[in-house]
C-alpha cells in the first residue's frame, strides 16, 4: 500500500489557510464567532499558521448541545479557529483517501450525499428483491481512537500531520457511554480503551467514513454483494437470496468486532423491497418514496419556530426562505407534491 509524505507544507500553507477559511465560513457567514474571525482574518490565520509551524497548536473546548431528531443525540461545536484547521487538514486529507473509497458510499464526498443515495437505494430496489438494512449502534460514541489512528497511519507517513490527526482525536470530548466487550477483551479493556469522537466535526465525518472503509471493500470483494449502500453507519444491502443476506449480516458482525462495533440487532432487518426499506428519511419502495412522518413533524416544529422568530423581528425574509427552501428541496424527492402543498399552505408569516 502506497504511503503518502511530505504532506506538512501542503497543510500550512497561506493557500490552503485561505481555502480553509473559506469553507468553514459556509453557512456560517453571519454568526457572530465567523464575522469575528473574518475581521481579523487575516491576523488569525497568521496566528494558527504560526501555531502549526512550531508545533504548539491546541484544540480549544467544545461547546455540546443535546439534539432530539430520531434519537437524542449530543452535538459538539468547537472553536471557529479549530474549525479552520479541521477544513485545513480534510483539504489535505480527503483526495488521498478518496481513490480508496468504494463507488458506493455516500457521506461527506463530493459528487455524493444523500440524495444520491437514496436514487441508488431504488435502483437496487428495482433489481433485487430482498433488501437487508443495519445501522451500528452508537456509532460515533464507539470509534475505538486506536483502530482510527492505526488506519490513518497505513496511508500516511508524515509524522507532523500524523501528530496533528492524533492531537485531534485525542481532544474528542466524552461521548454517550459504551460498554461492549468483545473477544479477547478482559474486564477492564472497555474502560482502557478510548473511544467517540464528537458528531459535528468535519474531521469527524470523515473519520467516520473512512473506519468504515474497510467493511465496504469486505462487502464487496469478499462476500461478493452486488448491491450495496451505505451512508455513514446506515447499510444496505440487496440480493434475491433471503437466507443469503442473512449470511452476509453474520459475516459483517464478526468483521464489525475487529473495529470494536456491533450492529444495533433491533434495526437489522431482512425484507422484500416491495415492502418499502426506511432510508434516509424516506420510505423507499421500487417506485415511488414516501417521506416519513417524523420529517413532516420536524418541519411543522420548525415552521412554527420560524413564524414566532419572524414576527419578533428576530429573523428576516431571506432567513424564513432559506430554511423552508432546504426542506423543500429535501422533500421534492420523494412524492410529496400534496404534502408539500398541504403544510406550506398552513404557514403564514407576519410581523407583530
Amino acid at each position: 500500500m502506497k504511503r503518502y509524505g511530505n504532506l506538512w507544507p501542503r497543510l500550512v500553507s497561506w493557500e490552503n489557510l485561505i481555502l480553509a477559511s473559506k469553507r468553514a465560513e459556509k453557512g456560517k457567514r453571519w454568526t457572530r464567532a465567523a464575522l469575528a474571525f473574518n475581521q481579523r482574518r487575516e491576523w488569525e490565520l497568521l496566528r494558527l499558521q504560526k501555531e502549526l509551524s512550531e508545533g504548539s497548536y491546541q484544540p480549544g473546548p467544545y461547546r455540546t448541545f443535546e439534539v432530539h431528531d430520531t434519537k437524542p443525540r449530543i452535538i459538539s461545536a468547537a472553536p471557529y479557529p479549530d474549525r479552520v484547521v479541521h477544513h485545513a487538514l480534510c483539504n489535505v486529507l480527503e483526495p488521498i483517501f478518496e481513490k480508496t473509497f468504494i463507488f458506493d458510499t455516500y457521506a461527506c464526498r463530493v459528487g455524493k450525499g444523500t440524495h444520491r443515495a437514496l436514487d441508488r437505494f431504488t435502483e437496487y430496489a428495482r433489481r433485487y428483491r430482498f433488501v437487508l438494512q443495519c445501522d451500528v449502534q452508537k456509532y460515533f460514541p464507539s470509534i475505538d481512537h486506536d483502530i482510527l489512528y492505526a488506519m490513518l497511519c497505513r496511508k500516511l507517513k508524515d509524522e507532523k500531520v500524523l501528530a496533528l490527526t492524533r492531537r485531534i482525536i485525542a481532544h474528542s470530548n466524552p461521548q454517550q457511554p459504551v460498554l461492549q466487550y468483545f473477544p479477547g477483551d478482559n474486564l477492564f479493556t472497555p474502560h482502557e480503551r478510548r473511544r467517540g469522537i464528537p458528531i459535528g466535526n468535519l474531521t469527524s465525518q470523515f473519520f467516520a467514513n473512512l473506519y468504515l472503509d474497510g467493511l465496504d471493500h469486505f462487502a464487496k470483494e469478499s462476500l461478493k454483494c452486488p448491491g450495496y449502500v451505505r451512508y455513514c453507519d446506515d447499510i444496505a444491502v440487496f440480493y434475491d437470496d433471503k437466507s443469503r443476506l442473512w449470511e452476509i449480516k453474520r459475516e459483517m458482525d464478526n468483521y464489525l468486532a475487529s473495529l470494536r462495533l456491533r450492529f444495533h440487532e433491533r434495526k437489522c432487518t431482512v425484507a422484500p423491497v416491495q415492502c418499502g426499506g426506511d432510508f434516509l428519511g424516506f420510505r423507499v419502495f421500487p417506485d415511488h418514496r414516501r417521506l416519513r412522518r417524523s420529517n413532516a413533524d420536524r418541519f411543522i416544529a420548525r415552521a412554527k419556530r420560524l413564524q414566532r422568530q419572524y414576527a419578533i423581528a428576530k429573523i428576516g425574509v431571506t432567513d424564513v426562505k432559506q430554511s423552508v427552501g432546504s426542506w423543500i428541496a429535501h422533500a421534492s424527492h420523494g412524492d410529496t407534491y400534496r404534502l408539500r402543498s398541504s403544510l406550506l399552505s398552513e404557514r403564514v408569516f407576519q410581523r407583530g
